[in-house]
């Protein structure tokens, strides 16, 4: 199976995931909390026998088109892939499982766990360079152009939609509708975050050649070596400078004590690296 392909299953899940908090949580509790599906859930509560699915999808057409003129080919194609399976997924639910009413009477608890569903589908969808479309487009534009976090971005192109759903739906569901998009904007940035963290290693050695090829031909990561002294001994010494993800990470620290058991490593969780094997 060839990597295009699993990053569109994995997209595919994490879209599939939104949905369902969405279907389940969110729209059952009319609770528009930004986005095109909450401007959708809006126009629904107006016009019932417009289905929310069939209005995400009209209006994702739209920006799809903006998509691939501003951010690229790639992105626009993973985005409409996300976005049909979004709202069809919807749409499909309303039809085949309609729900009448929301799974359980307390709306914080309908909110959390929709939001929480949400939030890790589109922390996985964007991760791999697409959107569930939307606002969610309007964010990775300002995110590509202003280097501003997804999380935020989304909080500020969501808030629009916001104020309708206060109007909408009252005061009080339109305060639970802004809670709601700010722990979606804080929990996608925590989630990729985590995605994107790495192992910075500092080792001092007295096997640097061993180490060194174990990470050039094992794990297949770069290091630089610089000659160090300790202070205590006066001895010479090989640092070792690396960075690589966690699974490399436990593999490499089984090695080292087996080959070095008097190795001094010091770990640190480094939020992102850039360069050859990390960022191209």
């Amino acid at each position: 199976m060839s990597k295009t392909i699993k990053e569109y299953i994995i997209i595919f899940l994490g879209t599939t995931i939104v949905a369902a908090g969405l279907a389940i949580f969110l729209i059952p509790s009319n609770l528009a909390v930004g986005g095109i599906s909450g401007l959708a859930i809006v126009i629904n509560s107006h016009f019932p026998q417009i289905p929310v699915g069939l209005t995400m999808t009209v209006m994702n057409v739209i920006l799809l088109l903006i998509a691939f003129i501003l951010i690229g080919r790639q992105f626009g194609a993973r985005t409409i892939f996300a976005s049909f399976t979004l709202s069809g997924t919807i749409w499909l639910m309303e039809l085949i499982l309609p729900i009448a009413g929301p799974p359980v009477e307390n709306i914080f608890l309908n909110l959390f766990y929709g939001i929480l569903m949400g939030a890790i589908g589109m922390a996985i969808v964007f991760y791999y360079n697409a959107s569930t479309g939307g606002t969610d487009i309007i964010a990775k534009i300002i995110n590509n152009f202003y280097q501003v976090d997804i999380g935020k971005s989304l909080l500020a192109a969501d808030f629009l939609v916001i104020i309708l759903a206060a109007f909408t739906f009252g005061i009080e569901l339109g305060l639970f509708a802004l809670l709601g998009i700010m722990i979606n904007s804080f929990t996608i940035d925590y989630i990729i975050a985590g995605f994107n963290l790495k192992i910075q290693l500092t080792i001092i050695t007295s096997k640097p050649e061993k180490i060194k090829s174990y990470i050039n031909e094992n794990i297949e990561r770069g290091a630089t070596i610089y000659k160090a002294e300790g202070a205590f001994t006066g001895q010479a010494k090989d640092v070792i400078i690396t960075a690589m993800d966690k699974r490399e990470f436990f593999a490499l620290k089984s090695y080292i004590a087996e080959v070095d058991e008097n190795a001094f490593v010091m770990v640190s969780h480094v939020k992102e690296v850039l360069g050859e094997g990390f960022s191209y």
